[in-house]
């Protein structure tokens, strides 16, 4: 370690056959186990964490993961409650759903699912959570706590489970270039917050690219490590990536295949054959980043039930 930092191992370095696979499901068990245990810690102090997830209307997909985090709720000992509700409920209705959450006790999370069906404003309902109880990190105080590099808010899920993603891997950020590809509040730009900040997995020098961004593949090659958010399947190929770069996907899109049984699969933004050829370690679309959300929320939901109830952190 040098000055806080990481060196890469020399098998990681520029000109080694092939990328090294990050294991996010691993990784994201492993902070699943974490969190179980101070449930259990918790627990003996007569303190149970509770995450209440809305989910509105009925988007497959939505469900979907409303589901999943439900059941890692259950399975790391926590209280999870999802509130099924009809797209035809109004934004008041809504409103007032997320009020007497606020105010029940034993809710320590809550998590509205997006999107929101056409008539009611997310911004609103975002604003109406309790920031303490904001685990998924988009009220308006935890993104200005978060820009200005106070620690007590929160951090959305995704960039803060790519950031862990990194410490674990000991990729080396301090003064390193990381590109960013897509702008959004829910990863591009608190992604670009916490690695701008002071700190092991942080210090970076930041781009952020977007839909206007002029030589996208410019930017790219000059890039330590990538970040790819950007929701376009496979956009980002071998040639746009500098050999030995770091790579990391976010994205998750659904493209079809013939050869599945479901007539689908999903990848990433970024060609995986053909980018693992010159990375030095990268992600893989499924198993990567995606596991890592959920394992991150649940985190947030024992530290709001830690600072909500005043146990030893």
């Amino acid at each position: 370690m040098r000055h806080g930092q990481w060196i890469l191992r020399a098998d990681d370095a520029a000109g080694r056959s092939g990328a090294r696979i990050i294991d996010g499901s691993a990784l994201a068990r492993r902070i699943r186990e974490e969190v179980a245990a101070d449930v259990v810690r918790l627990d003996a102090q007569g303190i149970r964490p509770g995450l209440a997830v809305v989910l509105v209307g009925d988007d497959p997909a939505s469900a979907v993961y409303v589901r999943n985090k439900e059941r890692a709720c259950r399975e790391a000992g926590m209280a999870g409650e999802t509130i099924s509700l009809p797209a035809s409920i109004s934004q008041a209705e809504l409103l007032a759903v997320v009020d007497r959450l606020n105010a029940d006790e034993d809710v320590h999370g809550i998590l509205v699912q997006m999107p929101l069906p056409v008539g009611i404003q997310a911004d609103a309902v975002l604003r109406r959570i309790d920031p303490r109880k904001d685990v998924d990190g988009f009220h308006p105080v935890n993104v200005g706590k978060l820009l200005i590099g106070e620690t007590d808010g929160f951090a959305p899920c995704t960039p803060a489970g790519v950031q862990r993603i990194l410490i674990e891997e000991r990729v080396p950020t301090r003064g390193a270039h990381v590109v960013i590809v897509g702008r959004s509040n829910i990863v591009g730009k608190p992604m670009a917050a916490l690695l701008l900040q002071p700190g092991i997995a942080a210090d970076a020098t930041v781009t952020i690219c977007h839909s206007h961004t002029r030589d996208l593949a410019g930017h790219l090659l000059r890039a330590d490590i990538v970040i790819a958010a950007v929701g376009r399947p496979r956009m980002i190929g071998a040639k746009m990536i500098r050999p030995g770069a770091v790579v990391i996907d976010v994205g998750i899109n659904r493209i079809e295949d013939s050869s599945r049984p479901t007539g689908h699969r999903l990848v990433g933004d970024v060609d995986f054959e053909a980018v693992r050829e010159v990375a030095s370690l990268i992600t893989p679309v499924p198993g990567g980043v995606g596991p890592m959300t959920i394992a991150m929320l649940l985190a947030n939901t024992v530290r709001a039930a830690t600072a909500a109830t005043g146990a030893p952190a």
